[in-house]
Formats: structure tokens, C-alpha cells, sequence
């Protein structure tokens, strides 16, 4: 074989020749489309795969919310539930602080007595109020009023219904006298 110039070349070869890069052309024209249709189609499989783990973060935050939400529900449910049954043995309980008091509360009902406060207490019921605590208005209820020179700030004086409370509620505020100070 010997090198061909352009002059060289029969009108055969040039047809050839112009065929041959016609067709390289057009091979690169469809490889170059099927390149884009492919990079495309990565493309929209990409977005659908972005969208679809959004979505699941999306999920997942919502459920991790949803358990949060449930679970303080339910502790706040069992609190409510706590505070209920107090409000209803308030009544009980005044009667058997009454009767310890007057050295009444003796033999089995002592026990008893002894039994219903401890099993309050597991679920976080105080009972509250004492002679010489100073006066706080938000857990104590003042029924009567008086002045005295011994006290340098209101002053609870006697507690005539006890109060009763959990950690974050006060079911009763203990009803009290209140000694202030002399003006």
C-alpha cells in the first residue's frame, strides 16, 4: 500500500471517504444523545432518590416526635391520674392526720394509716405545712391573719389543714394562719 494523496484519490474514494465520516458523525452524534439521554435519566433517578430519603428523614423525624409526645402524654396522664385520686383521699387523709393528732389513730388502723401514706408517698405525694415556715402564698392558703413583733416576715403561724403535693403540682394548698410583722 502505498500513502494516497487527495489528488491521489479516485471520485470512488472520496465518496467512500465522505461516507466514512458521515457515518463517524453520526456515530458520535448518537453515542454523544444516548450519552445525554443517559446522563438524564442519572439525573431524574437521582432527584427521586434525593426526594424519597427526604421524605424517609421526614418520616423518621415525625415518628421520633410522635414517641416524645407520647410518652410525656402518658407521664402526664399518670400524673393527672395520681393527682385525682389524692384530691379524692384528701378528705381521709385530713381525718387520719386529725386523729393522730388527737392520739386517736392507734391498734390496726394505724397500720392502715401508715400503709395508704407510704403508698401515696411511692407515687411522689407530700403532705406539707409546718408551724414557723414563712409564708409563700403560692402553696400556702392563709384563712386568718394576724401581727406579731417576733416574726421579721409572714410567718405561718398554725397550720389547720395540711397541704399536699407531687413534685410539680400542688393538689392543696395547706390552709394556714399567718402572723406578719408588726408595721
Amino acid at each position: 500500500m502505498t500513502a494516497e494523496t487527495p489528488d491521489d484519490r479516485t471520485p470512488e474514494d472520496e465518496v467512500l471517504a465522505e461516507a466514512e465520516s458521515v457515518a463517524a458523525d453520526a456515530e458520535e452524534a448518537i453515542v454523544l444523545e444516548g450519552l445525554i439521554e443517559a446522563q438524564k435519566l442519572a439525573a431524574e433517578r437521582l432527584e427521586e432518590v434525593q426526594r424519597a430519603n427526604a421524605a424517609h428523614y421526614n418520616l423518621e423525624q415525625q415518628y421520633s416526635a410522635y414517641v416524645k409526645r407520647s410518652k410525656a402524654d402518658a407521664l402526664a396522664a399518670q400524673e393527672r391520674g395520681v393527682a385525682n385520686v389524692v384530691e379524692a383521699l384528701i378528705p381521709v387523709l385530713d381525718d387520719i392526720e386529725l386523729a393522730r393528732q388527737h392520739g386517736d389513730l392507734t391498734g390496726p388502723f394505724a397500720s392502715i394509716a401508715d400503709k395508704l401514706e407510704a403508698t401515696l408517698g411511692r407515687f411522689g405525694v407530700q403532705r406539707y405545712g409546718a408551724v414557723g415556715e414563712a409564708f409563700d402564698p403560692a402553696v400556702h392558703e392563709a384563712l386568718m391573719h394576724s401581727h406579731s413583733a417576733e416574726v421579721t416576715e409572714p410567718t405561718v403561724q398554725l397550720v389547720l389543714q395540711p397541704g399536699y403535693r407531687t413534685a410539680d403540682r400542688v393538689i392543696r394548698a395547706a390552709r394556714v394562719a399567718v402572723v406578719d410583722p408588726e408595721a
